[in-house]
């Protein structure tokens, strides 16, 4: 074999391996600087919410049908609700009955604090007595020594002859007469001055049962906060036997039917949202000029020969392998370099034909245009 025939050959290689090492260190920046950039791993979306009951009972009644539309606020599901209502009841009687208790503390209060008001009133009174009493002893008492004095000189003139016996009667039935009259007095200012103390325990005795129906007062207000608690509880456990719509959408299958027991948690029916878009998946060397408002036409296999507007309006913030439940460790040694995939929320413009008859779940291809943003 010449030389000239291994030469040719050679420079084939050559020239074929040069082209081959080009094309793959510039086919990412081309790939990315493209102005459509196009994927196929696309689907449409929609935001489904999977409703549970909160509470446990059994489905009364079952107000939609599978797949049916429907608007905020419907009524979807209702559970027997007896049981809570009783509960309700139940809440509400015992909140009665301590509001009940709590006046009649109020009413007690207002009797002691009519008793503490007798007791100061009978201290006033008693103190009067006391007062009067000194005053009339003090009135008495200069009359008893008098009539002593007057007595003792009778009696000394009677024992000398000098004075009749009837002198000395008369001395001795006055200095009597005062000396009772003296004693009276001191036995007023003796009840008086019980019953100053009398009314001095009295006063302290319904001060303390005042502050006692005070802290009565605390523990009845506190039983009937809880109470009111309980009665929120319970209004809330009953709004729970009805399922409502949170949003305007269609219902998906019922998982619950009229009959059945459920228990908290329990998936009883799935709410698709109205609203549908598109969730396309590009390689990470398709982002390099994709933004936020890019312009997209979205193909969808349903109906294939129908083109649907719209634009970007989110990228994710992660590739989808880092939301994945067991994301890649490329640190363990089996390393192999994989284009990864970004998933790019596009959404349509209103107001095109056959909107409402797009589904969650439907392929499509989209293109986005990079550096075009607009809007319909």
């Amino acid at each position: 074999m010449s030389k000239k025939s291994l030469i040719i050959p050679l420079i084939v290689v050559l020239v074929a391996a040069g082209l081959l090492f080009s094309i793959a260190g510039h086919l990412t920046g081309w790939q990315g600087n493209r102005h459509d950039q196009v994927t196929d791993d696309a689907y449409l979306r929609a935001d489904m919410t999977p409703l549970s009951t909160r509470i446990s009972g059994t489905v009364r009644k079952m107000n939609v049908n599978d797949y049916q539309s429907v608007k905020a606020g419907q009524i979807l599901i209702e559970l027997d609700d007896d049981d809570y209502r009783a509960t309700l009841s139940q809440a509400q009687a015992t909140l009665a009955a301590s509001e009940a208790s709590l006046a009649d503390n109020q009413a007690a209060k207002r009797i002691q604090d009519a008793q503490i008001d007798g007791a100061k009133a009978g201290i006033l009174q008693a103190e009067a007595a006391i007062n009067a009493a000194k005053a009339a002893i003090a009135s008495a008492s200069p009359e008893l020594d008098r009539a002593m004095t007057e007595l003792h000189r009778q009696q000394a003139l009677f024992d000398s002859r000098a004075a009749t016996h009837q002198q000395l009667e008369t001395a001795t039935a006055q200095q009597g007469q005062l000396s009772g009259v003296v004693d009276g007095r001191k036995a007023d200012l003796a009840r008086a001055e019980g019953a100053l103390a009398t009314s001095q325990s009295q006063l302290e005795a319904s001060r303390r049962q005042r502050e006692a129906l005070n802290t009565k007062d605390d523990v009845y207000k506190a039983d009937i906060a809880a109470k009111k608690a309980a009665i929120i509880v319970a209004q809330v456990n009953l709004a729970y036997t009805r399922i409502a719509a949170p949003t305007d959408g269609t219902v998906g299958e019922r998982h619950a039917l009229a009959g059945q027991l459920v228990g908290p948690g329990t998936q009883v029916i799935d709410l698709v949202k109205s609203e549908i878009w598109v969730l396309a998946n590009f390689k990470e060397t398709q982002l390099t000029n994709m933004r936020v408002g890019d312009t997209a036409d979205v193909r969808i296999d349903t109906f294939p020969n129908r083109v649907f507007y719209g634009r970007v309006e989110q990228l994710s913030p992660a590739s989808g392998s880092q939301f994945a439940l067991l994301p890649p460790d490329n640190a363990t040694g089996n390393f192999t370099k994989v284009v990864q995939r970004v998933p790019v929320k596009i959404v349509f413009f209103p107001g095109q034909p056959y909107l409402d008859r797009l589904r969650p779940g439907f392929s499509a291809v989209v293109t986005v245009r990079t550096g075009k943003a607009g809007g319909r």
